[in-house]
């Protein structure tokens, strides 16, 4: 364990000690043990055998999460029974503190073989967009990129070649989007496996520090991207969500929105790189692997040969 682990743990320890004994329990007396987390670290702890989770954000995170806009989300995604119940959030320093979700398995592909798992998913987001709420924030991830392009210059970091071409050809895309999308609704927009909790009745949806009020369908094409769903796991979702068999339109919808997925989570990875954060996502060597990964993927959905069919679908809303 480095140095910078050994701090992070004693922090999260100190904070749970406070927070939740209000000081009658010693930091050294918290159990711990470190969880899932691409960026942020997440810790299980143990305080008077209760479980918890202690949320240590990750490095840079600071430079493009709105802490104000997150604590309002998590609070209201907690009321509604979709989140894990909040005990405690600092907007200073994103730290926060939920209860652990017992007997809950953290999804993944292997996971998600499971049609009822994928079902499962496709309710849990149902409630949150049919619920009513508004999040503080828009998630434009045409807005988004452009910020995300102005820190990556700040930092003379490199961008992947052809980037600028294909971030142009992408608003074609946006435009059918726009036009089949009726209402913004909340959404978390930041759907990785590793954010879903399973307990076998229902999922639990966590980190949202990406929320803001988007079309319904980024969410449902996110999580299809960052679990790797073949096209009939999205046609589960799809019909589980929707309650019915999808349209050709409601299908490119989809599609769309992955490309737009890939495209934007190119330059989230090339930041994580620029900020050096330690560990890279899922399988990959480095970030700009995770990257390059997402690029090429944006392209494959571009070029393939269904993609004018369905972006016509999509623009007929047929």
């Amino acid at each position: 364990m480095d140095t910078q682990e050994i701090d992070r743990q004693k922090r999260a320890r100190e904070i749970a000690a406070s927070v939740i004994s209000g000081g009658s329990v010693r930091p050294g007396d918290v159990a711990i043990e470190l969880l899932g987390g691409m960026t942020n670290r997440n810790y299980r702890v143990t305080v008077s055998d209760v479980n918890y989770v202690v949320r240590i954000p990750g490095e840079g995170t600071e430079e493009y999460v709105d802490r104000k806009a997150d604590e309002q989300a998590s609070r209201i995604t907690s009321d509604l029974g979709v989140n894990a119940p909040l005990v405690y959030y600092d907007s200073a320093t994103g730290v926060m503190i939920t209860k652990l979700i017992e007997n809950g398995v953290t999804m993944n592909a292997t996971v998600f073989k499971d049609p009822d798992a994928v079902r499962r998913a496709a309710l849990a987001f149902h409630k949150l967009h049919t619920s009513g709420a508004k999040f503080r924030n828009r998630f434009d991830e045409k807005v988004i990129a452009q910020s995300y392009l102005d820190l990556l210059r700040g930092k003379n970091s490199p961008l992947p070649e052809g980037y600028d071409r294909v971030q142009r050809e992408a608003d074609t895309i946006r435009e059918a989007l726009a036009k089949a999308c009726t209402e913004h609704v909340a959404c978390h927009n930041d759907p990785a496996p590793e954010n879903l909790i399973d307990t076998g009745k229902r999922v639990h949806i966590l980190d949202w520090e990406f929320a803001g009020n988007n079309d319904a369908f980024w969410d449902l094409a996110d999580l299809a991207v960052e679990t790797n769903f073949s096209e009939e796991q999205d046609r589960i979702l799809l019909t589980a969500y929707l309650g019915r068999e999808p349209t050709l339109s409601e299908y490119g919808r989809i599609v769309l929105h992955k490309s737009m997925v890939f495209l934007l989570w190119t330059l989230w990875g090339v930041l994580q790189e620029a900020n050096k954060n330690p560990r890279p996502a899922y399988h990959f060597k480095s970030y700009w692997d995770y990257a390059m990964d997402r690029f090429v993927r944006c392209q494959e959905i571009m070029n393939a040969d269904n993609f004018g069919k369905l972006l016509e679908a999509v623009r007929k809303g047929s």
